[in-house]
């Protein structure tokens, strides 16, 4: 017989603390920043931290872990965009995130960052997440959608970038 599941009190208590999402580069894995990253949180152990890994897909004419495709490399501001496939990336983080909320996260306690590629997604990710988070870091990252990218971007999310100064207008 399965235990029952805990009570809210215990779910949200289990989950207290922080939660940093880290996104990798394309042709990293997970486990590639987890080795990079994690000693710099060694001093806040009540943050917990994910890795995880893209699946495979293309960049350029190479195969390696993407989090979406890239048509060509290098990507400059007249580079067609792989918007299905980005917004594929984003369903997936935002799997993640509901997940981390229903275990009895506080979505401001849920902190998106990545590098490269995974910076790209973590903006994209953030901006478009029906809940307010915590915030996002991007190191060497850029939106990888279209201006039409705006009109997507939800109320909640604009509650964090408007926090300093608004990221978009």
């Amino acid at each position: 017989m399965a235990a029952p599941p805990p009570a809210p009190a215990a779910a949200a208590a289990a989950r207290a603390g922080g939660l940093v999402l880290w996104l990798h580069g394309s042709a990293e894995t997970g486990e590639q920043s987890r080795a990079q990253i994690a000693p710099y949180f060694s001093a806040a152990p009540a943050v917990r931290l994910t890795f995880p890994t893209a699946p495979i897909a293309c960049v350029g004419d190479v195969v390696l872990n993407a989090w979406f495709g890239i048509p060509e490399v290098p990507i400059t501001a007249t580079t067609v965009r792989d918007e299905q496939g980005v917004l594929e990336a984003v369903e997936h983080v935002h799997e993640m995130l509901d997940k981390e909320v229903a275990a009895g996260t506080s979505p401001t306690n849920i902190f998106v960052c990545g590098l490269s590629q995974g910076g790209a997604l973590a903006i994209a990710s953030v901006l478009l997440y029906p809940k307010t988070l915590g915030g996002c870091a991007v190191f060497s990252g850029s939106v990888p959608l279209s201006k039409s990218f705006a009109d997507r971007v939800t109320p909640e999310a604009r509650k964090v970038t408007t926090a300093q100064q608004p990221l978009l207008s």
